[in-house]
């Protein structure tokens, strides 16, 4: 054999050959490169879950509270509510911890709060912000404690990785939940929305980014209720609510003056009018609230507050609900063909009247048998609206 051709042929084959087929033999396809990318994002997930709970550990402590009231109902099972060791995160290096109001619903007299280091302190509960759940602890004679880095509230993005720590039910450390944003702007537009799973150890403690930063404190909120335990039914469902504390410095600094932030009350009752609907139309002012002493009045059409265009009752409800009790608001109002602009300092939304007592009902006195095959036979029962048996009264419209 002619080795020397042999040899030229064989390298010739391998220049060109590749040219042939337009690709290189050497390099994988794009669906394999996909495939190899998903492959290892996969296995560093983990990896990124775990190191950016390491960056924000430093912060978290472990609040216990001792004594209070009972507190019916449970979470799922798990633990009554406010019962129990839970998390907090420490937002100054002097001793300001950030936490949760449902941790407190004992009231419990005594507070005490395990740092990183293991060091215990007794803490002080100052403020509480009853709109967003978060109340403020503070600690005396600490300096120099790690706090979190708060990722900017105006870059959080719709399907962004972020972490859950929750520290409770004895373990020594922080159990961690992974999930994504769902929502930048829920319950009025202070909370965003994670599908990480949260349980009541969860109550006060960091949803975190992937860099390790504050995303937001996790809490249990419900659009349909303010009071004190709701939100935690939602237990693991996949639906979970973080308040930023990112551009918050002013709800903070009223939690270290000890101020109670309540939802504000404007005292109107609306109903959407036009087609399609615009703007919220009155059809009942509570007296002395706020409404009635900015001078509204009953057919005034609500057009925005502070600029935000007004489209519809319920879409104005949701704008009422981000500000609180004492905050004052610019409404864009029409009365008739004029158009004008009042402010309104808001109240507190007042507590419900009290139930009339029911009035004890006479003694009858004890009829006498009829005879066999005379009792009543039961009849058709009356129509709702006859005088027999009333129509119900119509569902109100919530005030605002």
């Amino acid at each position: 054999m002619n080795w020397r051709l042999f040899s030229s042929l064989a390298l010739i084959a391998a220049v060109f050959a590749p040219a042939a087929h337009g690709i290189d033999p050497a390099e994988p396809t794009p669906a394999a490169q996909e495939k190899a990318r998903l492959q290892r994002g996969v296995l560093l997930a983990p990896k990124a879950f775990r190191a950016a709970a390491a960056m924000v550990a430093p912060s978290l402590v472990t609040i216990e509270g001792f004594g209070g009231v009972m507190v019916g109902g449970d979470a799922r099972g798990i633990q009554a509510p406010g019962v129990g060791p839970t998390t907090g995160v420490v937002i100054s290096s002097d001793g300001y911890i950030v936490t949760s109001t449902f941790n407190f619903l004992r009231k419990p007299p005594i507070i005490t709060v395990q740092l990183a280091t293991g060091e215990r302190k007794v803490a002080k509960l100052l403020g509480r912000d009853e709109t967003r759940k978060l109340c403020l602890l503070k600690i005396e004679g600490v300096s120099n404690l790690p706090t979190a880095e708060l990722a900017p509230r105006d870059r959080l993005r719709v399907g962004q990785w972020v972490v859950a720590l929750g520290i409770g039910f004895g373990d020594p450390a922080a159990a961690l939940t992974a999930g994504v944003i769902s929502a930048t702007s829920r319950i009025g537009g202070k909370a965003v929305q994670t599908d990480a799973n949260l349980s009541p150890a969860n109550y006060g403690g960091p949803l975190v980014d992937l860099d390790g930063r504050l995303v937001g404190i996790c809490v249990p909120l419900s659009p349909q209720s303010q009071a004190e335990g709701a939100g935690n039914e939602w237990y693991d469902s996949g639906i979970g609510f973080a308040v930023p504390l990112h551009g918050n410095d002013k709800v903070l600094a009223a939690l270290k003056e000890g101020q109670i932030l309540q939802k504000g009350f404007l005292g109107v009752q609306t109903q959407p009018t036009g087609s399609p609907p615009t703007g919220a139309t009155i059809v009942q002012v509570v007296p002395g609230s706020a409404a009635e002493k900015a001078g509204l009045a009953k057919d005034d059409k609500i057009l925005a507050i502070d600029g935000a265009e007004i489209l519809d009752p319920t879409h104005m409800s949701s704008v009422v609900a981000r500000y609180i009790a004492g905050d004052k608001i610019k409404l864009d109002v029409q009365r008739g063909m004029e158009k004008k602009s009042v402010e309104a300092e808001l109240g507190v939304v007042p507590p419900p009247p009290a139930k009339p007592e029911k009035p004890a009902e006479p003694a009858v006195p004890d009829q006498p048998k009829k005879p066999k095959g005379e009792q009543d036979k039961p009849g058709t029962p009356e129509k709702p609206g006859s005088p027999d048996n009333p129509a119900p009264p119509p569902a109100e419209k919530p005030m605002m």
